[in-house]
């Protein structure tokens, strides 16, 4: 078990060492995979984005609900944008980088940037205040989406691409290492799905600084953690974009919602 742990560099391809830590632990981290100046250029184009969205009070995109809450000065804001990748050539563009090619191969033969698929580009708001509905994300593991959807369980990592830099009293990504390899008994009843939030004597966290970048296993037990500060240093914005390996299903404007989406109000 890690309670602390290496971090590495990502370039075009790899190491042994990098893909050993990988599939025993189930996660990696990659420091400085973007300058300030490209983070910066992405919050401003997530800005663009939401303004737009408010404006249309658009609800849905490609079948995925968008949630809303408020900010510090009560103003509406975006707090889980999916697809944003789809809505503007900055955050579409991020996705040319090569190095995205050299992480295919963690999920094995066949494996894709999800672009069109499960959500898409997500892009994740937090922000600890009077009005915040989405502050923290009880125990999951992203395993579960592939039941609903009646498919076979097959490899799904989350690329995350962190944007702000975090404390451990801010919260973020909890995972439990190596839980990759559990049963699907275990994927399913080990904790209960989004309404336990409680911290696990095996977790790690995961502090990231801005412009660095994570990969995980969807099949680990992963939470998100309130953050402990209120206000103006509790906001933190992160993006996922998923890795897929399996059959091709891309969303489109006519896709139905899916049956735990429903559902998302339980996650706040």
């Amino acid at each position: 078990m890690v309670s602390s742990y290496k971090t590495f560099t990502l370039t075009d391809q790899l190491t042994n060492e990098q893909i050993a830590f990988f599939n025993e632990h189930g996660f990696i981290h990659f420091k400085k995979f973007i300058n300030p100046e490209t983070v910066s250029s992405i919050i401003d184009a997530s800005k663009q984005v939401e303004q737009k969205w408010i404006d249309n009070d658009l609800q849905k995109v490609n079948g995925v609900p968008i949630k809303y809450g408020k900010d510090l000065d009560g103003s509406p804001i975006v707090q889980r944008f999916a697809f944003i990748n789809q809505h503007h050539q900055t955050l579409s563009g991020l996705l040319l980088d090569p190095r995205f090619n050299s992480l295919l191969p963690l999920a094995g033969e066949g494996s894709r940037l999800g672009t069109e698929e499960k959500d898409g580009m997500v892009f994740n708001h937090y922000i600890n205040g009077p009005e915040s509905k989405f502050t923290k994300m009880g125990w999951h593991t992203d395993g579960l989406r592939d039941i609903f959807y009646g498919a076979k369980l097959n490899p799904m990592l989350n690329v995350g691409i962190h944007l702000s830099t975090l404390k451990p009293e801010n919260g973020g990504l909890k995972i439990i290492p190596g839980t990759h390899k559990q049963s699907v008994y275990q994927m399913l009843f080990r904790k209960k799905y989004f309404l336990d939030n409680k911290p696990d004597p095996q977790e790690v966290s995961i502090t990231p600084e801005a412009g660095d970048l994570t990969i995980h296993d969807g099949r680990l037990w992963h939470r998100v953690a309130e953050s402990t500060i209120r206000g103006e240093e509790s906001r933190r914005r992160v993006i996922y974009i998923p890795i897929i390996a399996g059959k091709y299903a891309p969303k489109n404007e006519n896709s139905p919602t899916v049956f735990y989406q429903r559902f998302a109000g339980i996650v706040k």
